[in-house]
């Protein structure tokens, strides 16, 4: 794991499933991680278990959907580690339901968090990487980027999106900085505790008997920032075995 030893690797929605994994499993393999979510509480305490443990690690609370707490998490990081190595945009919320439903104020909540959250990452950590010359951004999407199922419409436009700016970053950052995109099929994570439809709900537990554990997915990450730095993993795709979306 030379590759990833002492990197900077900033992670949003680090309080539980695919951010945690993450964050654990890269700091096992040497990274110093920086943990940002709105659960303060949870942080210091995954905090504490990493350090248990032997990792780097340090935590802020953190809102991706407002740009300047984005900017502080950075310069945190920063001021901490003097750089930033990666920045993994891991956020995400994922309250379904049928359109005939209304719920716009979840559907703009889906946005702000899903792909504001996602630029506001991209808008803070970019300089720092172009004035180093290198870096790299894993984005979190989902294998609703690449297909669509009812009452998903609005999660998978926001998953379209991050899918979207990922392939519009690599080319304007011309190999300079390395772009990945992670699209987890159904996965461990507290993601449908956001649902507020019913029959969504239900739907969505029996969807997940099969779900991969969230350390697979920390996996696929593991792989992405340990390449080499000619080599630029553009996409990884990550589905349970048995038959699922």
């Amino acid at each position: 794991m030379q590759a990833i030893e002492g990197k900077v690797v900033l992670i949003t929605g680090a309080s539980s499933g695919i951010g945690e994994a993450a964050a654990r499993l890269l700091a096992e393999s040497g990274a110093h991680v920086v943990l940002g979510a709105r659960r303060e509480e949870r942080l210091k305490a995954l905090a504490s278990e990493i350090v248990a443990a032997g990792g780097s690690v340090r935590y802020r609370r953190l809102d991706v959907t407002d740009p300047a707490d984005m900017e502080a998490f950075v310069r945190f990081a920063q001021e901490t580690f003097g750089r930033v190595d990666v920045m993994v945009n891991n956020a995400g919320v994922m309250p379904l339901s049928k359109l005939e439903e209304n719920k716009i104020d979840e559907w703009n909540r889906m946005i702000d968090v899903n792909i504001r959250g996602v630029l506001h990452g991209i808008a803070s950590a970019l300089p720092v990487m172009r004035s180093r010359g290198s870096g790299q951004f894993v984005n979190i999407a989902s294998t609703g980027a690449y297909e669509v199922t009812p009452t998903a419409a609005v999660y998978c436009a926001t998953k379209y999106a991050v899918r979207a700016i990922s392939d519009t970053l690599r080319m304007e950052t011309e190999r300079e900085i390395r772009v990945t995109l992670v699209s987890p099929g159904v996965t461990e994570s507290e993601l449908a505790d956001s649902i507020s439809d019913e029959r969504s709900r239900e739907f969505m537990k029996e969807f997940r008997r099969i779900a991969l554990p969230a350390r697979a997915i920390a996996e696929a990450i593991l792989y992405a920032v340990t390449q080499p730095d000619n080599v630029d993993v553009n996409e990884l795709v990550v589905r349970p075995a048995k038959d699922a979306v």
